[in-house]
């Protein structure tokens, strides 16, 4: 299927702007890589010069006669937007800015960018860049780099939001043997981004894996939505640094990126059904076991080793992974005993021990991948004289293809694995050094088949009353607060969410009526956008009965005068007293993260939120699933569910109060940050108990 980058990575005919043949220059490294590996026409932009390495050069791009399909611009900064005008002028659709001192430069920097942006938009090209390695394709021989080395061919596409890491993996590929079909130095994304690529190499038929190294994501939800579509049918796999505080901090020093919140990235991808490796070795050992491996039908991970050593490592593996070690049937056990000897162990993991020839090995691989408990298998070898590495991969080669089962491989040992790494790694089949790689390779391809196996469903959309959420907001707005509390319960009552029966009232004798209208004693809560911790200044009053209200409302107005004079005091709430003690204390929140938009948050409530950290967030709007799955998440699930004896709580009502939530924040980007603490949830349903919400005014 055609897409709109197509011309980006199969050009006919490609012009270097700043083509030069000067010794140490940029141009001088883009112009050779293309002229050196280009099926199609490198054409020299120069006007000091009328000939570079032999091919005639143009002065400027407007003189170069035919159809150009890319632009490369090399030229110095000052000239560079000006250089992108002229090719959108003439008709040129993709463009590839190689020059750096845009966004990461500084405030001049990032003006030139949003003039580099604005020409692209005026003529709609499709433009890598600024401060890009620049791309290139095994597939046409495109090397518009100036790195030193053009990849090997492959099917695994990969971009990189650093150059420098493109030149340093295209070097240790090449030693490894590892090809690419597309290489892209994403640089500071001013057009192109992330989510462009994903989208292209998912519909490329010749690009199995795409994986991807990013600093940032430029439109999270729009990701999340593109790469969901692609990950049905194709891995994808990144390494996103920034994590920490101090990397989100380097990043943005990097490329100009303004870093998200690391769980907005962990429930981003997660949604998406991205793949993240934590290290690039990871990134490529996954890449090589989604390229060449089935995908496996469960869990279950049968070992087969040599050494009894490195099979308890693999076990451990497989302890800290999504796996499981495979129980075998009482015939495989059977096969097992007739072909290894009495000293091997015939239980997972299995050791044909140090003295098998590569028959026995061999034959214990047919047994354990013959038995229907197992899904994949981690073979592990250790070098013995009775056995080469080479006669041992071809025997896994051979073994491997019959049972139409994942296979990964572990031969411990240096220059004496290099011919059978080879065999294996020319049939699909990843090698390692490492048993925990080996395990790790076949997690992610467990990982991945989950991915593939779950169907994406729609959010729920949920008949609320928008107009009447909108006037809590705008009438905080026209007080001038952009921090509200219990005065917003309303707008939890029109998205459906249940909340205590009260109101809030600005007199003792208002608070005593409200009172009268509720059976039983009452919880009675300052009302002011300015102070937040009501409880902590005797601010909030349970279980008040109706001959004490009055007083009540007197005592909590005086002691919130007395703690901050110039607080606003909206006045009180008089609400519902619900027995806690029948259900469980949660909280459900919202924030607005500045790459995904909006994320909602699960988790055990009440006064000890912050202190257990006991949450999971999901970028909004959440599907059914997805809510029911932050349930799963949170270390206290079992409290859900009747833990000690107690009744399980009505999870569903839950799971719908997240979904409305994810509504509620998705409706309105005026709110910032909303937090819902206590969710109080019983075998009965949920009640929000109390809220307290920030708001943007200006979003309104």
């Amino acid at each position: 299927m055609e897409t709109r980058l197509d011309a980006l990575f199969d050009p006919d005919r490609v012009c270097v702007v700043g083509a030069t043949e000067r010794e140490g220059s940029v141009g001088r490294a883009v112009t050779h890589n293309m002229l050196d590996s280009f099926a199609g026409e490198t054409v020299p932009v120069n006007p000091n010069t009328e000939t570079v390495f032999g091919e005639r050069a143009y002065p400027d791009v407007a003189s170069v006669p035919g159809k150009i399909d890319l632009a490369v611009v090399v030229v110095p900064v000052a000239v560079a937007v000006d250089v992108v005008r002229q090719a959108g002028e003439a008709g040129i659709g993709h463009v590839v800015v190689v020059t750096a001192g845009f966004g990461e430069t500084g405030s001049e920097g990032a003006r030139r960018e949003r003039e580099l942006r604005e020409v692209a938009r005026e003529y709609d090209l499709a433009l890598v860049g600024p401060n890009s390695l620049g791309v290139l394709s095994t597939g046409s021989g495109l090397n518009a780099t100036f790195g030193p080395d053009m990849a090997l061919p492959g099917d695994v596409s990969f971009m990189s939001q650093s150059g420098a890491f493109v030149t340093a993996v295209l070097d240790w590929a090449n030693d490894r043997g590892l090809g690419f079909r597309d290489v892209v130095s994403l640089g500071n994304k001013a057009v192109l981004d992330e989510r462009d690529f994903v989208e292209a190499w998912g519909s490329d038929p010749d690009t199995s894996v795409v994986l991807g190294y990013l600093e940032g994501i430029t439109d999270g939800r729009a990701f999340v939505d593109t790469a969901r579509e692609v990950t049905a049918e194709t891995p994808v796999v990144v390494v996103k640094s920034g994590r920490t505080e101090a990397g989100a901090h380097a990043a943005a020093s990097h490329t100009g990126t303004i870093a998200g919140s690391e769980a907005a990235y962990e429930a981003g991808l997660e949604q998406a059904g991205v793949l993240r490796a934590e290290t690039v070795e990871e990134l490529f050992d996954t890449a090589e076991a989604l390229a060449g491996q089935p995908l496996p039908g469960g869990e279950s991970v049968a070992v087969v080793t040599n050494a009894g050593g490195p099979g308890v490592m693999a076990t451990d593996a497989v302890g800290d992974s999504g796996l499981s070690l495979a129980s075998f049937t009482d015939e495989t056990l059977d096969r097992f005993r007739e072909v290894l000897p009495e000293a091997a162990n015939v239980y997972n993991p299995v050791d044909v021990i140090g003295d098998a020839p590569v028959e026995r090995f061999g034959a214990a691989i047919e047994a354990a991948l013959a038995d229907p408990n197992v899904d994949s298998l981690a073979v592990i070898a250790c070098p013995v004289a009775v056995l080469t590495f080479e006669e041992l991969a071809d025997e896994v080669v051979a073994k491997a293809a019959e049972a139409g089962k994942p296979v990964a491989v572990c031969l411990m040992g240096g220059d004496s694995t290099r011919e059978a790494t080879r065999i294996l790694n020319e049939a699909g089949v990843p090698a390692y050094f490492d048993p925990a790689r080996a395990v790790r390779s076949l997690d992610a391809l467990r990982e991945y088949a989950a991915v593939r196996a779950r169907e994406y469903e729609s959010p729920t959309t949920f008949d609320v009353d928008r107009e009447a959420a909108r006037e809590v907001l705008q009438e905080a707005a026209d007080r001038g607060e952009t921090r509200l509390g219990v005065e917003a319960m309303g707008l939890l009552s029109a998205y459906g969410i249940p909340t205590p029966a009260g109101e809030v009232v600005t007199s003792p004798h208002e608070a005593l009526e409200a009172a009268e209208e509720i059976e039983g004693d009452v919880v009675m809560k300052i009302v002011s956008p300015d102070i937040l911790h009501k409880s902590d200044i005797g601010g909030v009053r349970v279980g008040v009965p109706n001959r004490e209200v009055y007083d009540a409302y007197e005592d909590l107005v005086t002691r919130a005068r007395n703690y901050q004079p110039d607080a606003t005091l909206l006045g009180v709430q008089v609400q519902e007293l619900l027995d806690l003690s029948a259900g469980v204390e949660t909280i459900v929140g919202a924030n607005r993260d500045p790459q995904f938009g909006p994320l909602v948050l699960f988790g055990l409530g009440g006064v000890f939120v912050e202190v257990l950290e006991d949450t999971t967030v999901r970028v909004a709007p959440i599907s059914e699933r997805e809510a029911t799955e932050m349930l799963d998440d949170i270390r206290a699930a079992p409290l859900l569910r009747g833990a000690r004896g107690r009744d399980p709580v009505d999870e569903g009502a839950v799971v719908e109060t997240l979904q409305r939530l994810s509504q509620l924040v998705t409706d309105f980007p005026a709110i910032l940050e909303l937090d819902v603490n206590p969710l109080v949830v019983t075998p009965e349903g949920a009640c929000a108990v109390d809220v307290r919400l920030t708001i943007d005014p200006e979003e309104l």
